[in-house]
């Protein structure tokens, strides 16, 4: 139980440092009703964002490769899917009530 309580304590300020000092002040300025909110938002559109960059460099990577280029081809393949799957993934990240959230405190 002790192990527990002490994991929990530990993983919290672990959480609050994932995102940046814009983040961290953008929670701060949202009205307090929505602070929650504006927090989990923003957690969900930077787990987008990162999923989206390992899926679109991985894509990249394989089309590289079956094209038949050889390691620079497919390095170029992963870089152009990592900067792809970002964008694809920043929009994705988030549902209409997180945009809602979001754009109501900016």
């Amino acid at each position: 139980m002790a192990v527990a309580a002490g994991v929990s304590l530990a993983a919290t300020p672990v959480m609050a440092q994932s995102l940046n000092s814009k983040d961290r002040a953008r929670i701060a300025r949202a009205d307090p009703r929505d602070r929650d909110d504006v927090r989990y938002c923003l957690m969900q559109g930077k787990k987008g964002r990162d999923k989206g960059t390992v899926i679109g460099a991985a894509g990249g990577a394989g089309v590289g490769l079956l094209a038949g280029g050889g390691v620079g081809d497919a390095l170029l393949g992963a870089g152009a899917g990592a900067v792809a799957g970002r964008l694809i993934g920043k929009g994705q990240g988030t549902d209409s009530a997180c945009d809602e959230v979001l754009a109501r405190n900016r």
